[in-house]
């Protein structure tokens, strides 16, 4: 396969950390957030390109024209995710062709292996995309509106979805915009395309890419940036 372009979705608020900067611009060991993971994305062979959807009044964005060799190009994002992940699919180069796939990853999950990408890139492609995740393996519980455990549910054939996700360029715009017009809220791209009657490959992938959330996970993430390298 060609190298594939990467979107990446920035233009939210990250109001649960807390303050008045986004999350993607708070210091994680010395850098901005968005930094280490533009890098680590940029690092990786299967990386032609990034497409960074940013906020209308983002004053932060420190002007990146390329990074490890990659070009870096940016455009104008939404109020929500979904919005700002086909803000970024409408923004790619002409070159980029309707039936070509391309990725999405979160600007808050710095941590992603490169070997998890390449396993993502030679899977999903074999079939309609996917996307990293792993296995529920902790207890499920069912809460009330008191936050008493009402029930266990069961974790079987449950995962959690991770970025990055895979799909064809065009495929993915017209689920989106089809979720859009019908007035479904997407989470993910992975529920745009499920909504359009694909079922995309879960790809299992290293636990450790978390997405940046809490304060404490910036803790966490400086830990595993110095582990992984």
């Amino acid at each position: 396969m060609a190298p594939l372009w990467c979107v990446i979705p920035a233009a939210g608020r990250g109001t649960r950390v807390g303050g008045d900067c986004p999350k993607q611009y708070l210091p994680l060991a010395g850098r901005a957030l968005i930094l280490h993971t533009l890098e680590r994305l940029a690092s990786h062979p299967r990386i032609a390109g990034l497409m960074v959807a940013l906020a209308a009044d983002d004053a932060r964005w420190p002007g990146i024209a390329h990074m490890g060799g990659k070009p870096v190009l940016t455009t104008t994002g939404g109020g929500e995710r979904a919005d700002s992940v086909l803000a970024g699919l409408r923004a790619l180069p002409a070159d980029v062709g309707e039936h070509e796939f391309v990725l999405v990853h979160d600007a808050a999950r710095p941590c992603v292996r490169a070997a998890d990408i390449e396993r993502l890139v030679e899977l999903a492609s074999a079939v309609e995309g996917g996307l990293l995740g792993a296995p529920l393996r902790d207890t499920l519980k069912r809460a009330d509106e008191r936050h008493r455990s009402v029930r266990t549910e069961p974790r079987e054939q449950r995962w959690r979805a991770f970025t990055p996700q895979m799909f064809r360029r065009g495929q993915l715009v017209a689920a989106l915009e089809a979720a859009s017009r019908a007035g479904v809220p997407v989470s993910d791209e992975a529920m745009a395309m499920e909504h359009s009657g694909v079922a995309p490959l879960l790809v299992e992938g290293a636990e450790d890419n978390i997405k940046v959330t809490t304060a404490a996970d910036f803790a966490l993430a400086e830990f595993l940036l110095t582990r992984t390298g």
